[in-house]
């Protein structure tokens, strides 16, 4: 089993929870970790044990020995980061989502293509074990064809101008930040809508506190989505079939819940992934490069472009706006 050479860009929250989870992978080799304070670099290399520490990006990405680079600096920069990434020869998983627009997602694929490197987009849910077996009941026909979905993603934020989670200029937001899982559930199991409908709640700094979806299909099916920094409606994706219904929730705590409902019977299964779950998407980056593939067919290029067409459009019709950023 061939050892890869990783690299951190940035050392946040979710950095944190990444480098945990790579713990967990022989063929992981925790190599360096960039950030714009040395210090910060340092101390995040001493906690997890990577090899080097840098006290700048394009220090890290300019390291030869750096092989695979995950990108978790705030969304607002994950277009100039991955483009540098890719600029210095790096095989690159960029944290959701993949950047603010569409037009910045194809920007990215271009560059990755033209220098015949490794893209991935960091999305958590294909890979866990609740999701899997999702997968796997509704490919054996037990339920019927899946009609609607319904997903949602909301928890308490308290209101910050100046947290990620409600700065515009950090792509702050609950659209990008969190309405991008039950957008994601939606396409991946009922394709690209026809239609979009959605509305938003507005904060004071102009980023979406809440945001509701409604998506139309051309063979008639619908589905819903919903995300918010004002309540604490947790996490759930719903798949209403013709003869049943299956719900995938997660806590906390990382406990994945699948319920499987029938009539007269319901069944809960619970999986509870080591670490916090990342190492799976970690563990995809390497077989596929492993395979000398520049993507993930589990996660596919062409999946985040719709994704990123889609989100758009939610934000045309919601007028959620990022200056500077939006191309139509």
């Amino acid at each position: 089993m061939k050892a890869y050479n990783w690299g951190i860009l940035g050392t946040g929250n979710i950095a944190h929870k990444f480098a945990r989870s790579l713990m967990l992978l022989d063929n992981a080799h925790l190599y360096a970790v960039g950030s714009r304070d040395a210090g910060r670099a340092e101390k995040f290399a001493a906690e997890f044990g990577f090899s080097k520490h840098f006290g700048s990006y394009e220090e890290m990405l300019a390291d030869p020995g750096l092989e695979v680079v995950y990108i978790s600096s705030p969304h607002s920069h994950h277009l100039q980061h991955t483009l540098l990434a890719l600029r210095n020869g790096k095989h690159v998983i960029c944290e959701k989502p993949m950047s603010i627009t569409a037009a910045e997602v194809t920007e990215m694929i271009d560059e990755a293509r033209k220098n015949n490197l490794f893209l991935m987009e960091a999305l958590w849910p294909p890979f866990q074990p609740s999701y899997l077996k999702a997968d796997e009941i509704l490919r054996s026909g037990k339920l019927g064809r899946l009609l609607h979905m319904r997903g949602r993603f909301a928890f308490v934020s308290p209101y910050d101008p100046e947290l990620r989670t409600y700065n515009l200029a950090f792509g702050g937001g609950s659209l990008l930040d969190i309405g991008i899982y039950p957008v994601m559930d939606i396409l991946r199991y009922m394709g690209e809508p026809a239609t979009v409908s959605a509305v938003s709640v507005f904060a004071p700094t102009g980023a979406d506190e809440s945001t509701a979806m409604i998506f139309t299909f051309a063979d008639g099916r619908m589905a819903e989505a919903y995300s918010s920094f004002s309540n604490m409606g947790g996490v759930s994706t719903e798949f209403n079939c013709e003869n049943g219904n299956l719900i995938l929730t997660r806590g906390r705590d990382r406990s994945q819940h699948l319920i499987i409902e029938l009539p007269g019977d319901t069944d809960d299964r619970i999986f509870t992934p080591p670490a916090q779950g990342y190492q799976y998407e970690a563990a995809e980056v390497m077989n596929c490069l492993d395979r000398g593939l520049t993507e993930s067919p589990v996660v596919p290029l062409s999946f985040t472009l719709s994704l990123a067409r889609t989100l758009d459009e939610v934000r045309r019709k919601s007028g959620i706006r990022y200056p500077g950023r939006d191309r139509w």
